[in-house]
């Protein structure tokens, strides 16, 4: 059986009815909450309700994985590596990434960022 955890870009995909290359037990960092959340926030009005219907859908299909003690290294090693190639990645995808390596997944994605984090494999889905 296959495993990985899939990202915010994924999640957003499947929402839209997009196909999508999805492991056979998939989970979510719970970063990926915290971007879904800050979308309903800032949405306007023509919006909003498809980006609550996105979260809810998300958090109804998906375990969340935490930020711990196994994550909290591999972040340190993906921007440490990243920043000494000349790349900044953002928090939330390094966070995301580190969760995937943390628990040992691949991360499944439709954002190209995630390529080149050292020790972290990654599907273009």
């Amino acid at each position: 059986m296959s495993r990985g955890l899939i990202d915010t870009s994924v999640v957003i995909s499947l929402a839209r009815g997009e196909p999508v290359e999805l492991p056979e037990l998939a989970a979510i960092s719970v970063v990926t909450l915290c971007e879904l959340h800050h979308g309903v926030l800032v949405a306007d009005d023509a919006h909003r309700a498809g980006r609550l219907a996105t979260l809810v859908m998300a958090e109804r299909s998906f375990r969340p994985l935490a930020l711990d003690q196994r994550v909290a290294p591999h972040y340190g090693r993906i921007v440490a590596d990243a920043r000494r190639r000349g790349r900044r990645p953002g928090t939330a995808d390094a966070l995301i990434a580190a969760t995937a390596a943390g628990h040992d997944l691949p991360v499944f994605t439709r954002d190209r960022d995630f390529v080149g984090f050292a020790g972290v494999e990654v599907v273009l889905a």
